[in-house]
């Protein structure tokens, strides 16, 4: 996806911030997410990733900096306004989770925006339908898998149609499967919807490898910015931040350690598939591969 080219939808310009104590978690910070792009803000854990989340809502005022939404201070807007435009989803669903039914809690925000009844009830089923909740509308939230109470989350936020995400550690907790759905989730609002995704993580497999562009934190500060070809074959960089490469380009640097010659190293499984059998092209009849038998 190209992103327009024009002001970025939310930026944040020089942010700090230290936590009562002294305790400093962001120190400087610059960060931008262009209209229409999916971003991914990778740290380990303490890295800053959720205070930044938190200060782009608003939810944390930086002691300096300044957070912009389509180039307007966030500080000069009214919050009703600034809810309309940004929706967060919180790492653990129980900090957003509060209603009786899914339907109930899907359809408080629309409700608090004044809206007609029939309106609202629109927004309850498409929000569910996109998140693949359906079914979900009448059973108690308590009722519900750590899996389908995220799910009912970005629903809630979805039902105010806002034109940009906020995520924090969407996968965290979650199971391969549901690890998987929903990543495949988010691409899809964002490819599909233009819904401006900003996503914190410490997963390196599957949601940076289909970002437009990827940011890395480590203690407070941004580490390397740019895309994710760029970013993630850079192991140096990666053990620098705490992180590690992704599994299929940890692999295949392994494969050169041990001799093999690659072109670069690969982030998905279809570029490993096409290197392998090219490596595979190029030593057949120059003896053992290295690293096999003789």
């Amino acid at each position: 996806m190209n992103p327009r080219d024009a002001l970025p939808a939310l930026e944040a310009d020089a942010i700090r911030f230290a936590y009562p104590g002294g305790i400093e978690a962001l120190g400087g910070l610059a960060f931008r997410a262009m209209e229409g792009e999916l971003v991914a803000v990778l740290g380990a854990n303490g890295s800053g990733k959720t205070t930044l989340m938190k200060i782009l809502m608003r939810l944390l005022r930086p002691q300096q900096g300044v957070v912009r939404l389509h180039g307007v201070d966030v500080a000069d807007l009214p919050t009703a306004e600034l809810y309309r435009q940004i929706g967060m989803v919180f790492q653990n669903p129980a900090d957003q989770l509060f209603a009786a039914t899914v339907e109930q809690d899907v359809a408080f925000g629309p409700r608090n925006l004044g809206l007609p009844e029939a309106e609202v009830q629109q927004r309850v089923e498409e929000a569910l339908s996109a998140v693949d909740a359906t079914p979900l509308a009448d059973r108690p939230i308590q009722r519900l898998s750590f899996g389908q109470q995220k799910r009912v989350c970005l629903a809630g936020v979805l039902a105010m149609r806002p034109s940009i995400l906020v995520l924090d550690e969407p996968t965290a907790g979650l199971d391969p499967v549901g690890e998987s759905q929903t990543i495949e989730l988010l691409v899809r609002l964002n490819r599909q919807r233009n819904i401006t995704t900003i996503v914190s993580t410490h997963c390196v497999d599957l949601l940076p490898v289909l970002a437009d562009r990827i940011y890395v934190l480590s203690q407070g500060r941004m580490q390397r910015e740019g895309p994710p070809r760029e970013i993630l074959a850079d192991r140096q960089a990666a053990v620098e931040a705490g992180l590690r490469l992704p599994l299929v380009a940890q692999l295949f640097h392994d494969l050169r350690e041990s001799g093999a010659e690659f072109d670069s190293l690969p982030l998905t499984t279809e570029e490993a598939r096409r290197q392998l059998l090219a490596w595979m092209a190029r030593s057949a009849g120059n003896g053992p591969l290295p690293g096999g038998p003789p």
